[in-house]
């Protein structure tokens, strides 16, 4: 499997959601279970069978996580500089429209877009790697054609 890229904000939040399912919401399942257990006859359980649905999603997501923190390459966007590349944040500016958007271009598993935080793998950000301030960039969305100019690259 290739290195999966993050930013050390993006693997500390994968630490820490992996601390949680492993020391809280595994022993509270296991809890349930042994609970639900004691209400008799399991297969007609809800109880139960809900607990143990539950249980196989956290033991799903425990492995998940352990593997993508094992292929992290941890990159440190603040010692980048100069052009578009893993960990800018960028501020576009739509050309059609003016509207100003700001991006920080992240692995795919910190990516959020409704906070600023664009997938590498995203149409966006293919087109921003190695472009710089004041260049003008094409990008093909699934909404179409877009036209934007970079207005200011930051890293930090």
């Amino acid at each position: 499997m290739d290195k999966i890229p993050m930013t050390p904000a993006g693997y500390s939040a994968i630490e820490v959601e992996l601390k949680q399912l492993k020391s809280v919401e595994r022993p509270a399942i296991i809890q349930a279970i042994a609970e639900a257990r004691e209400h008799g006859d399991l297969s007609e359980n809800a109880e139960y069978h809900s607990a143990r649905e539950k249980h196989s999603f956290i033991e799903g997501r425990v492995k998940e996580l352990e593997g993508v923190l094992s292929f992290a390459d941890v990159i440190n966007p603040a010692k980048l500089s100069g052009t578009i590349k893993f960990g800018a944040k960028v501020t576009l500016v739509d050309e059609d429209t003016d509207e100003e958007k700001t991006w920080q271009i992240v692995g795919e598993y910190e990516a959020d877009v409704e906070n600023g935080m664009l997938n590498i793998k995203s149409p966006i950000a293919r087109a921003l790697i190695g472009k710089d301030e004041g260049d003008s960039v094409e990008v093909r969305t699934p909404g179409g054609q877009r036209s934007y100019e970079v207005l200011k690259i930051v890293y930090s």
